[in-house]
């Protein structure tokens, strides 16, 4: 087996698509012509977004709706990075809103949290040394 998507139910997939690509650097994969579905080029794992109305059609019983302006969910993405200080601050200047600021952990990693624009949690980090 193969860990091969996460996929994230947004409001609006091509305009989350622009700012990931905008706030984190991310590449456009694609986006269907009915814009209900979206993929970035993002590494070995695809990010991947979907409608709202999509998730809705995929589970009967419906699904809870992530939002901005509550707490976030238990669920983060972490994207690695060597400017950890100018691509936090790139995320923000994007439109992302800072949750955590940068610290630095006692093992010598930097660590800070944003939330994205459809109020997802995304850790910006630098590599852990091993």
């Amino acid at each position: 087996m193969k860990y091969a998507y996460t996929i994230l139910y947004v409001e609006n997939v091509t305009e989350t698509i622009e700012f990931y690509e905008r706030a984190f650097g991310f590449s456009k994969k694609l986006v269907t012509p009915e814009g209900d579905y979206g993929e970035l080029f993002s590494g070995e794992t695809t990010i991947a977004f979907a409608s709202i109305e999509l998730g809705n059609s995929n589970f009967k019983n419906g699904f809870e709706k992530i939002t901005t302006g509550k707490k976030p969910v238990g669920v983060e993405l972490a994207f690695t990075t060597e400017n950890i200080e100018s691509d936090f601050q790139r995320a923000i200047d994007s439109g992302a809103t800072e949750f955590v600021p940068i610290t630095e952990k006692p093992w010598g990693q930097k660590v800070g949290y944003v939330l994205d624009n459809n109020g997802f949690l995304i850790e910006i980090c630098t590599p852990i040394d091993a």
